[in-house]
């Protein structure tokens, strides 16, 4: 495993957002800082020995380059979430692999790791070599309180299969669990979305039989679901509930191409930080790239502008300069 160096001193401790330094604690817009900050990654796929995946693709090296991106964001996320497909073909050393890659940064970080099954994943394999817990075929589930937001992860896993289904038990367990609401309300982990995809290989491996699902979280306090599975970063809503789709690590499907013809490319990584406000939150997509960036905004500017009053800090950054007669 190629190590990864911790980052420089971020600073001081983070604001609400998750958001460090000086200016963490100023409300700059109309909106205060968010309530919880959530990084969500998806399908890394990691393969024992790093064998390229298809031949083609480093898994691992993709892995540790977004690893070095969410730790290059300066924040304190109060979760990371990993939503299945951990390993490609479910092998205790790619497993190991990834928890060796993974937990140092979430140590680093003080973040934990929520781990979610993918329909690459073996079950036992994943249970024992992830959560240290039996090697059984049980679904992979769980309950995080995240500082009053609830997040529950599904296992959306059929074993021997690669198509999504949430079986009867989860379903029931899903429903007495969201009887009682949580303080920040909930959102839910799993694999395969509950969304339609315009590609059809993604149209035979859906999830299936939705309708239950949306009859279980209809007028609960669920408010989001993060998902991943297509290898593509999407949105859209179910049964009222936001959706968001984390894109892979290890590769990602070529969009630019008739549905027919979509196939993977090493390109166009990414992951998802998500921050949750009290009405509301938002899903952006975080490149992982290493590209040329301007420099004029800075941790020095926000300062500047921090130490500024709100009709200040409009003078300074809102008005516009009149253009030369």
């Amino acid at each position: 495993m190629v190590p990864i160096p911790p980052p420089r001193a971020a600073g001081a401790a983070p604001g609400a957002s998750g958001r460090v330094g000086p200016a963490a604690a100023v409300q700059f817009g109309q909106y205060p800082p968010a309530r919880r900050t959530i990084v969500h990654v998806s399908d890394t796929h990691l393969l024992a020995g790093n064998r390229p995946l298809g031949g083609r693709y480093d898994t691992e090296a993709n892995l540790v380059q977004t690893l070095r991106a969410v730790e290059a964001l300066a924040i304190r996320p109060d979760a990371i979430v990993f939503t299945g497909d951990l390993a490609d073909l479910g092998e205790p050393e790619a497993y190991r692999r990834l928890r060796a890659a993974v937990e140092p940064v979430a140590e680093r970080l003080g973040a934990p790791v929520i781990w979610v099954a993918g329909n690459h994943d073996e079950r036992p394999a994943l249970r024992e070599g992830m959560l240290d817990l039996p090697p059984t075929q049980q679904p992979v589930t769980g309950v995080w309180d995240l500082g009053g937001l609830r997040l529950i992860a599904l296992d959306t896993t059929v074993p021997g299969w690669h198509h999504g289904d949430v079986d009867a038990e989860q379903l029931a367990w899903l429903g007495e669990t969201l009887q009682t609401p949580a303080p920040l309300g909930t959102f839910l982990a799993m694999h395969h979305p509950p969304l339609p995809s315009h590609i059809p290989l993604f149209d035979i491996l859906e999830l299936r039989d939705q309708g239950r699902l949306a009859e279980v979280i209809a007028g609960t306090d669920v408010r989001g679901i993060l998902a991943g599975h297509l290898h593509y970063s999407t949105s859209g809503s179910f049964a009222g509930v936001p959706v968001n789709v984390a894109a892979a690590t290890c590769y990602t499907m070529n969009l630019a191409r008739p549905a027919s013809a979509v196939n993977g490319m090493d390109a166009g990584q990414s992951f998802h930080l998500v921050h949750v406000y009290d009405d509301t939150s938002t899903h952006s997509v975080v490149p992982v790239v290493d590209a040329p960036t301007g420099d004029f905004f800075s941790d020095e500017w926000v300062e500047r502008m921090a130490r500024l009053s709100p009709a200040e800090r409009l003078d300074q950054f809102s008005r516009k300069v009149a253009p030369p007669v």
